[in-house]
């Protein structure tokens, strides 16, 4: 198909973000993930206005129409956009291209097929502005790919500006958890959104024996990680975790939240002690550490209070499904021993401490260390080799 015609600063443009992509991945990309970002301009999937992180935890937002210039150029930068808010937080976004690159590598995209290979049938979930897609479109044939969104608006939106562009893969307004099973099997199935774990349409739509999930992944804990997986006989999968990525949860249909857990100073149910493990070890940014955390006390997520109303710094525990929480409580003068309180059903902070533990007994694995393996019971996460399992669900 034809390549829209396009702004004449857009080939220059798409040059600088390449060369950015390879600074950072380290390598540049090969010659077809090169084309495919050369021939799917990605400022045609943007809307008018954006937002970029403002480098003070919020979002500062860049309009086309006032300030094409810098609007244009933030198109073309290694970053991501944020295209959407929902609630007053950020919903859908065009995803940094240098995460974009790394998942198709995983996925097998850029690897040469044989001649007496079929095409490799993809299907993405989560459309987002199409952009991805358009990728995929190139990569794999416009035929050979379907892309689905759980907002109809934003599969609408997705499939117009692939139209614009000369791209006509298969676009879907549909929940993500349920796959598309009108298209299966498929080669490869890659979300653009976080999962905690492995929806099983995801699996049985795919491919035996060869098939390739590739997801970010996300746990109340610690939101990160890219997870490989490769289908086996018997409805299985097997895979590792890579260092990076960190993308929006998988939005469901109605889904309840629930509220957040309080921490009422007269619970009666309330356990009083002492750690002298700091809150900062286990939510002060070690990924690693979080990751390990993330997988193994299913859950629990946390919070930081500095207001002063409590104590000097406060790790926040809670687990909303049970009503659980903790409090560790720094005093702001000795950072030897920490103050703990715990409530409910689950003595959260004990998990989380023991949780830490075994990631130093295991040696302080990486995220890169761990695995997951999927079979008709039970999903499995491991570290190291699947013979060093951590948690099971």
């Amino acid at each position: 198909m034809p390549t829209a015609p396009d702004a004449p600063a857009a080939g220059t443009l798409a040059d600088g973000l390449l060369g950015q992509v390879a600074e950072q991945l380290g390598r540049p990309l090969p010659a077809c993930l090169q084309e495919a970002f050369q021939r799917v301009p990605r400022h045609r999937f943007l809307p008018d206005r954006i937002w970029l992180r403002d480098g003070s935890g919020g979002y500062r937002p860049v309009d086309r129409t006032t300030d094409p210039a810098d609007w244009l150029a933030a198109a073309y930068t290694d970053q991501p956009l944020v295209t959407h808010f929902t609630g007053g937080l950020p919903s859908s976004s065009a995803s940094m291209p240098s995460m974009v690159a790394r998942m198709l590598l995983l996925a097998g995209l850029t690897e040469p097929n044989g001649p007496d290979q079929a095409p490799l049938r993809v299907l993405e979930l989560g459309a987002g502005t199409g952009f991805n897609a358009g990728l995929l479109c190139i990569l794999a044939g416009d035929e050979q790919v379907t892309t689905i969104d759980l907002d109809p608006d934003l599969a609408a939106t997705a499939q117009e500006n692939l139209k614009r562009v000369g791209r006509a893969p298969t676009v879907v307004a549909a929940d993500g958890a349920g796959g598309w099973p009108p298209g299966a099997p498929y080669d490869v199935v890659l979300a653009t959104f976080s999962v905690d774990h492995i929806p099983p349409k995801w699996l049985t739509g795919l491919r035996p024996a060869g098939g390739r999930i590739v997801t970010p992944w996300t746990s109340a804990w610690c939101s990160y990680g890219t997870l490989e997986l490769t289908a086996t006989e018997g409805g299985q999968a097997h895979g590792r975790f890579h260092s990076f990525a960190s993308f929006m949860p998988m939005a469901r249909p109605h889904a309840k939240s629930h509220p957040p857990t309080t921490t009422p100073a007269g619970d009666d149910s309330a356990a009083f002690s002492a750690t002298g493990l700091s809150p900062w070890a286990v939510a002060g940014g070690d990924l690693d550490a979080e990751f390990h955390i993330g997988l193994t006390v299913p859950g629990a997520s946390y919070s930081w209070d500095t207001s002063g109303d409590h104590a000097h710094t406060r790790l926040q525990i809670q687990d909303p499904a049970t009503g659980s929480w903790a409090t560790v409580d720094y005093d702001g003068r000795t950072a030897a021993e920490f103050a703990v309180t715990q409530a409910g059903s689950r003595r959260l902070w004990d998990e989380v401490t023991a949780a830490y533990r075994r990631w130093e007994e295991l040696g302080r694995p990486s995220v890169d260390s761990y695995g997951l393996t999927v079979t008709a019971g039970a999903t499995v996460m491991w570290a190291g080799s699947p013979a060093s399992p951590v948690a099971e669900s």
